[in-house]
């Protein structure tokens, strides 16, 4: 077997730099990446995988999954689908599937990142519970 693990994702886990507050959805947002926002964010600072470096990363899942239901809506008013709209959510609802797996959105991802661990380590504790 290769060394390289070619196509292997390597884990997520805690970052010590980890928000430890949602900070508000940012104002250019549209109404329904804003719901997304607050639906996801309380979820990645739990899990303390968001820095202040990856919001941008967050921002961008967010439009994908708002675009995504957006036009979603939009095809359910029309009684003859427009086929370059029914593409382009196609589109958006996989960058939006990409995205959410960065972050641990997805049960794939959320499964290959376990559970993540405090930075108190009982490890050294002889009297630790396993």
């Amino acid at each position: 077997m290769s060394v390289y693990l070619r196509g292997v994702k390597p884990g997520l886990s805690a970052d010590h730099e980890a928000l430890t507050k949602a900070p508000p959805a940012p104002a250019w947002l549209s109404s329904y990446a804003k719901t997304e926002w607050r639906r996801v964010m309380p979820q990645l600072i739990a899990r303390r995988v968001v820095t202040k470096a990856d919001l941008s990363g967050v921002e961008n899942y967010c439009v994908a999954a708002g675009a995504v239901r957006q036009i979603a809506e939009i095809l359910a008013l029309n009684p003859i689908p427009d086929l370059k709209l029914a593409g382009l959510q196609i589109r958006y609802a996989q960058t939006a599937r990409q995205l959410a797996a960065e972050y641990g959105l997805s049960p794939t991802s959320r499964a290959r990142m376990g559970t993540v661990q405090d930075d108190d380590d009982d490890a050294d504790n002889p009297l630790a519970v396993t």
